[in-house]
């Protein structure tokens, strides 16, 4: 179990992501610094706890191309050590008020995180609220129709596109990351043809409503 510690962070979460976002493929602001905002999210827990496991939703209100705030999703793994060959996927580095300097990464390199992501869709762990240590969040629902060695591979290779991370799992399986969130028509969120599982969520919209889309998709047999 996660124990969610309330202290400092220096730099925070979101400045480092404030340098870190516009370097990704699927980041739609323009050449401005964006101004981000904590719009939601879960955690996960690392069955071996050494791995702090988030997935945070951020809006950036900086980007006025659509009606509202471009939404992201992005998962991050927090780290007591360097993380073996995966330089390219840090986000940055912090200095944690209780754990000392923790190494931030893009949660799709890291084999913990994909683990546990395909553990939450296959229905072996829950979901648990961002910011209470032992509670569930109750608004994240998965669903999983398939089933194989796909479903528990840690190698995996992850590509960003402009919409999302593409995870490639042996046997032809595909786990997808909507890095770039929509909301689902009317809160209910309609899988792509030929997935096999999913994970959906929801973040809060400007004014306090609450949207709700999906986050990842699995496919575990051919696209059509």
């Amino acid at each position: 179990m996660a124990v969610i510690h309330h202290t400092t962070l220096k730099p925070t979460k979101l400045e480092l992501l404030t340098a870190w976002l516009p370097s990704r493929p699927w980041y739609s602001g323009g050449a401005g610094e964006p101004a981000l905002t904590k719009a939601g999210g879960f955690r996960l827990d690392d069955p071996q706890g050494e791995v702090g496991i988030e997935f945070m939703v951020v809006t950036d209100t900086a980007d006025t191309s659509g009606a509202d705030p471009a939404a992201y999703l992005v998962p991050l793994t927090y780290r007591g050590a360097p993380l073996d060959g995966a330089e390219h996927a840090l986000v940055g580095t912090m200095e944690h008020g209780v754990l000392g300097r923790r190494w931030a990464y893009d949660g799709c390199h890291d084999p913990v995180l994909v683990a546990q992501l395909l553990a939450l869709i296959e229905g072996r762990v829950h979901a648990q609220d961002q910011n209470t240590t032992d509670a569930p969040d109750r608004e994240v629902t998965r669903s999983c129709t398939g089933d194989g060695p796909a479903l528990s591979a840690l190698r995996t290779t992850a590509t960003d596109d402009a919409e999302g991370t593409e995870l490639s799992l042996p046997h032809g399986a595909a786990l997808r990351l909507h890095r770039v969130l929509r909301p689902a028509q009317e809160g209910t969120p309609v899988l792509p043809p030929g997935a096999t599982g999913h994970v959906a969520g929801a973040w809060h919209l400007p004014g306090g409503t609450r949207a709700r889309g999906l986050l990842a998709v699995l496919h575990t047999g051919p696209r059509g």
